[in-house]
């Protein structure tokens, strides 16, 4: 008789829908399948099936399952799965960049002191890139069973890749029991939103127990008595049949004879859920040290390694083979696959019914026995180590060391980003060290922060600190500096201020100076966020002395934080003090092997190198550091930035692509700051583009997703919305919008500089005679006016006020500087040359700049610049190059009733209701041009008046 049926019976729609959703997964669509049922209802067959249908068809087969050993490890099933590209010829990871060092906390082979985990959702993308790069030469499908006993961040990951896997060659089959839980409702929550399909597997009918039990037994002839009673008994459920089957014939009950099998004597087959007493019976023929050496291996979990069995009953490899041999040929165990030192039960219900036969003293003795045990092999308790010995002592009645160790797995997994994870273990010991206000201080000091990672605020604010008064102030004190971090992470600024208070008043006088700086630094980035003119000022003070304390009580991670914040606010004015903030953050971070600090500092130096010289260099550099360091933020931080300077550099559809692919993954990792950035700088693409609507769209975007006070939103209006006005040839509203941006950073001071309020709006401003030489020396002083894409426009600005003092060499001068400038960036180098045009007659040369600039926004299509251009020309006598390419940017419709370029520019300014004079200044034309042209105009379009011309041009415009 065989150990289970040769073939899956009764699951015919079932094997259907897997083999689909392997077809669609050759084909690149792949997805999600989870196989929901009660326990022995045949999830895991299936699984088998498919993984031996998609090894027939070519596919990569990754498995991993959910944690069976003592307590929930945090990413076990995933590790697992992973681990079994290694077997052969490991995956080539050149396409994984940064998310490479991130993988090394699930494979070995990858870690280094640099591996980090800076968010479970982080790590859920390193492992879609890392799957979808398998996949691309080989189709993958990834089993992961048992998702009901799989820890939170593991379901984190696989929610994630369920949402992620429809463009790639890889499916996800899981296999969940219907048991009421956070897993069952998190998998029916994916399949409503379209993100997997649902299996469930129900019962067997009586004909379909019948077909199992003769492929059971191999044979056709089945007694119908036998069908019957197995139907009755197992109620459709294949594990019990099997379990049922098997303890009849080890029985003697059913034996093959002649013709066929036969039952012996009165058919008395055990109740359901009997088989239970058929795994006793099973191991009671093992003898007494065979049971043991089964219930040592069943405190342990559903997995257990052989070393420790040893090691706990001190029998000899014989022996332990002879046993192990024995309980493999009674069907109770099985090899495990991923390690040759490992065995398995052959269902979890095993390990169960052994645990049951185990009176209270002696599992309380097999618990303690096998934790000092695994204390012997494992000295620190590392890995998964830890989280069993704390189960086991609780088991054993050692509630305190359990509570201790529970403690200790939990800080260890929130180091490793498994949060979730983190809270539920702090929790327990929480729970275990109620007469110890000492130790739940301790454990309170790492589950706030966990709290924290998970969302979970108001959970962490519910905690009464006063509970812990027989602390003294400076343990409450540190609990309140926890606090003032989860405010700070919520974004509860003001509660984060009010925290930091009551602890500065528990510390008194005589704080340490380790807290002080803590709670400097937290202020500093609290006061940084709340919006007042004073933030930056105040933030600068706070950073700076927790800086200088830092450093004296020699605490690495607050200085380094504490210098590179006063590095970014002191970009504004003084570059060179910015570098040296950054340099000693830098070098702290060396001295100290921070590597995620160290890349910080790295990229915002860098950052002062493009800001000043307009150079990425350092950031490409900067972006590969940050890619072997395994820092997904900062890599997606130098993303962002190079995709404005291709925006600002002219680069438009390599800036598109750029911007919608990174904008992808911070929406999906919910980088939120980034998210933001990258939406600005969607808008500046739009607008240096001379497309309003896009613009709008985007800002209208980055609003939906800021919170007021954003940083990033003077430059929504001072690099997009003012320069879309300039384009437009709408000089007065672009300084509306310049102006708007200066209120913006006056009411929340900001550390962007580059929203034209350093540049641009000096230009503007001494263009139309806003500014003289003392606003512009006033407004020039600073270092962020001297950052390469402002100093064009100021070096512009200076040049016209020198040549309106008649300083014809100066301005000259002062021109080439601003060219040598602009450079680098296309469209503000022309728009500045069509700018300072009229005002240079007397120290440039004014033709030639602007034929450049007309040549320019003709073929950059944009109209109206290209139009004044021409007018400039006109005025200055010149000849003017006839365009006629400009026709189809008149609507098909007006083209039909002869409408040309120059009279639809009239008729786009008529939508705005402007007479004549204003139309004709913006055009460059005279206003009884714009009389004849709007006269043709209503010829053509048949409209009876000028007002009613003027609704038709703005139901156009809208």
């Amino acid at each position: 008789m065989q150990t289970g049926a040769s073939r899956v019976i009764g699951r015919d729609q079932e094997v259907t829908a897997i083999t689909g959703a392997l077809s669609r997964t050759r084909a690149s669509r792949g997805g999600a399948v989870f196989l929901t049922g009660e326990a022995g209802i045949g999830k895991s067959r299936l699984a088998r099936y498919a993984a031996g249908q998609a090894f027939d068809e070519g596919m990569r087969v990754l498995k991993g399952r959910g944690t069976t050993i003592g307590p929930m490890v945090p990413f076990r099933p995933i590790a697992e799965a992973l681990l079994g590209l290694f077997r052969g010829d490991p995956p080539d990871d050149s396409a994984l960049g940064p998310y490479k060092p991130v993988l090394g906390t699930l494979i070995p082979e990858w870690h280094d002191h640099r591996s980090t985990t800076e968010s479970v959702v982080v790590l859920a993308e390193a492992v879609l890139r890392l799957l979808a790069s398998v996949a691309r030469k080989t189709p993958c499908l990834l089993v992961l069973e048992d998702l009901h006993e799989a820890d939170a961040e593991t379901l984190a990951v696989v929610e994630y890749l369920a949402d992620n896997l429809e463009d790639q060659p890889v499916l996800l089959l899981a296999t969940i029991r219907s048991e009421p839980g956070h897993a069952l409702e998190l998998v029916r929550r994916m399949v409503q939103r379209g993100s997997g399909t649902l299996v469930e597997l129900h019962r067997l009918s009586q004909d379909e127990v019948g077909q199992m039990t003769a492929a059971c037994l191999e044979s056709d002839r089945v007694p119908a008595e036998l069908v019957d009673r197995l139907w009755t008994d197992s109620a459709g459920n294949p594990f019990v049949v099997e379990e049922l089957l098997h303890g009849m014939v080890s029985g003697g009950l059913l034996v093959a004879g002649a013709h066929g099998w036969q039952v012996l004597g009165e058919l008395k087959l055990p109740v359901p859920a009997a088989f239970v007493r058929s795994v006793a019976h099973r191991t009671d023929t093992l003898g007494p040290q065979g049971r043991e050496v089964l219930s040592i291996a069943a405190v342990l979990g559903h997995r257990f390694p052989l070393s420790l069995v040893q090691k706990v009953t001190g029998i000899d490899d014989r022996e332990l083979l002879s046993h192990l041999h024995a309980g493999v040929a009674a069907q109770l165990v099985t090899p495990d696959e991923p390690a040759p030192d490992w065995y398995a039960f052959r269902h979890p219900l095993t390990a169960d019914a052994l645990l049951a036969q185990l009176t209270l003293a002696e599992r309380v003795d097999l618990s303690a026995r096998t934790a000092d045990a695994i204390e012997d092999l494992h000295p620190g308790l590392p890995g998964d180590w830890c989280p069993l010995v704390a189960k086991l002592l609780l088991d054993a009645g050692s509630e305190t060391r359990a509570g201790l160790l529970f403690a200790e797995a939990g800080r260890r997994a929130l180091a490793g980003g498994a949060a979730e994870s983190a809270v539920t273990l702090l929790d327990r010991a929480q729970g275990l060290l109620t007469d110890e206000v000492g130790l739940r201080a301790d454990v309170l000091d790492t589950l706030l922060p966990a709290l924290a990672e998970t969302g979970e605020f108001e959970r962490a604010f519910a905690f009464d600190v006063a509970d812990f008064q027989a602390l003294d102030g400076q343990r409450r004190a540190k609990l309140h500096s926890r606090l003032s971090r989860v405010a700070f992470t919520a974004g509860w600024f003001t509660e984060g201020v009010e925290q930091v208070r009551i602890a500065r008043t528990l510390l008194g006088p005589d704080a340490p100076a380790a807290l002080t700086a803590q709670l400097d630094v937290t202020l500093a980035h609290l006061t940084l966020n709340i919006p007042s003119p004073e933030r930056i000022s105040s933030a600068e003070g706070l950073a700076r002395q927790a800086a200088l304390a830092a450093d004296r009580a020699q605490l690495p991670v607050e200085a380094c934080e504490a210098w590179q914040l006063l590095g970014i606010i002191a970009r504004e004015q003084d570059m060179n003090e910015a570098n040296e903030c950054f340099g000693k953050a830098l070098a702290l971070a060396g001295t100290h092997h921070m590597p995620i600090q160290h890349v910080y500092a790295l990229v915002r130096l860098a950052g002062n190198d493009w800001l000043q010289h307009g150079s990425t260099a350092s950031l490409d550099r900067t972006h590969a550091e940050a890619s072997r360091a395994g820092a997904i933020t900062v890599s997606h931080n130098v993303d962002a930035i190079l995709a404005l300077q291709s925006v600002l550099t002219g680069d438009y559809a390599t800036a598109a692509d750029q911007i919608e692919k990174c904008l992808a993954v911070t929406t999906r990792l919910r980088f939120h700051s980034l998210t933001r950035y990258l939406l600005m700088s969607k808008a500046t693409l739009a607008a240096h583009q001379g497309n309003r609507a896009a613009a709008d769209d985007a800002i209208s975007e980055f609003e939906a997703v800021a919170k007021s006070g954003a940083q990033e939103y003077p430059l929504c209006f001072g690099l997009a919305r003012a320069f879309c006005a300039l384009l437009e040839e709408n000089h007065a509203l672009a300084m509306t919008e310049f102006d708007r941006a200066l209120a913006l950073e006056s009411q929340n001071p900001t550390t962007f500089h580059l929203s034209g309020t350093h540049g641009m709006r000096v230009l503007l401003g001494v263009l139309d005679g806003r500014f003289g030489w003392r606003d512009h020396e006033a407004l020039t002083t600073s270092s962020a006016s001297q950052m390469r894409w402002n100093r064009q426009f100021t070096e512009l600005a200076r040049a016209v006020l020198l040549g309106r003092d008649g300083r014809v060499d100066d301005a000259r001068d002062a021109f080439q500087r601003a060219q040598e400038a602009a450079g680098l960036y296309p469209l503000a180098r022309h728009l500045g040359l069509r700018l300072v045009a009229p005002e240079a007659a007397a120290w440039g040369d004014p033709v030639a700049w602007l034929r450049s600039a007309e040549e320019y926004f003709h073929q950059a299509t944009v109209p109206a610049v290209a139009s004044a251009c021409r007018g400039l020309l006109r005025q200055a006598g010149a000849p003017v190059q006839q365009r006629r390419s400009g026709t189809d940017q008149v609507p098909k419709e007006l083209r039909g009733q002869g409408v040309t370029v120059r009279e639809f520019e009239v008729f786009v300014l008529l939508a705005d209701r402007m007479g004549n004079k204003a139309i004709g200044t913006r055009l460059h034309i005279s206003p009884r041009t714009v009389e004849k042209h709007v006269a043709s105009l209503i010829a053509k379009t048949g409209q009876p008046d000028r007002e009613s011309l003027s609704s038709f041009a703005a139901g156009f415009a809208g």
